[in-house]
């Protein structure tokens, strides 16, 4: 049996009229919410206009740093290491302790306070909140102002990048490990705790087998991003390859400055690929 479809014989008004009725929104917008979404965008754009200015993001501001840009680039190619290339890599090295020094501190540091900041650990609710809000506080200084405070206390080197980087990352792997643990199943926990295991065992039994694999992921994470920050931190004083970044950029050897930033780039790709593999390894087993 054929169907026929009673839409066939209207007229273009009716079907708008009857589209309309169907779906009123769909087909229908009313002028005030059009004029509504215009005055939107509109304000979008002045505040992005008023943004722009105040930061002097000007097109003869952009034109003038492009060709300083362009010329940059220029003196970049080809690269170069004048005969640097193990002053260099020992400083790349030196960077990789570093930011393996401070996330091994910034991990014996979380642990505690991750533990202490689990709610299915920690009972009370107002030890509970100002644990976390000593995360908020602390993870509020980035790594760069740490280094910045202790260069002063501890004069130039590594010393103060390694202590930098754990102090900005302490809070933030303990708002992590905390999180991990209050994800866990609690199953394995009560079956210890029914059996008549002490509080160590249920830790040590219940607990660590199954948040292991997620913290060690997140510590990993967390060894990744250090590599970059102690580049950064370098530039400041605390050493390692960021220092020797800013040293050829201050004397214009661009050239130089290339060859540091294809080793560095390297280095950060081995780095992430191996812990990659690592974390995958250690969360799908």
């Amino acid at each position: 049996m054929t169907t026929i479809n009673p839409y066939l014989n209207l007229s273009r008004q009716d079907l708008i009229a009857k589209a309309i009725a169907i779906a009123p929104k769909l087909v229908s917008i009313p002028i005030s919410r059009r004029l509504l979404n215009y005055g939107v965008w509109v304000l979008a754009a002045l505040a992005f206009a008023l943004l722009c200015k105040n930061v002097d993001m000007t097109p003869a501001v952009f034109a003038k740093g492009f060709k300083n840009l362009l010329r940059f680039f220029g003196g970049m190619f080809p690269p170069e290491a004048a005969g640097q290339e193990i002053r260099i890599l020992s400083a790349l090295a030196a960077t990789f302790a570093m930011a393996v020094s401070g996330t091994f501190l910034a991990i014996f540091g979380a642990i505690p306070l991750g533990l202490l900041g689990a709610k299915t650990l920690v009972k009370q609710p107002l030890a509970h909140f100002l644990i976390r809000r000593f995360y908020d506080v602390f993870r509020a200084i980035p790594a760069l102002v740490w280094a910045l405070i202790l260069i002063v206390a501890y004069g130039l080197g590594p010393f103060a990048g390694v202590v930098a980087l754990a102090f900005a990352d302490i809070p933030r792997l303990a708002k992590l490990y905390a999180e991990a643990i209050e994800n866990c199943d609690p199953k394995p926990q009560d079956g210890i705790l029914a059996a008549g295991g002490e509080r160590v065992a249920i830790l040590r039994f219940g607990l660590v087998p199954e948040v292991l694999p997620v913290m060690a992921s997140q510590s990993l994470y967390v060894l990744e991003s250090n590599f970059r920050h102690a580049a950064i931190l370098g530039i400041v004083g605390a050493g390692g390859i960021g220092f020797e970044l800013e040293e050829r950029i201050r004397i214009f050897a661009f050239d130089q400055v290339a060859w540091i930033v294809i080793a560095y780039v390297i280095c950060v790709m081995l780095l992430d690929t191996i812990s990659e593999k690592i974390r995958s390894h250690l969360i799908h087993g």
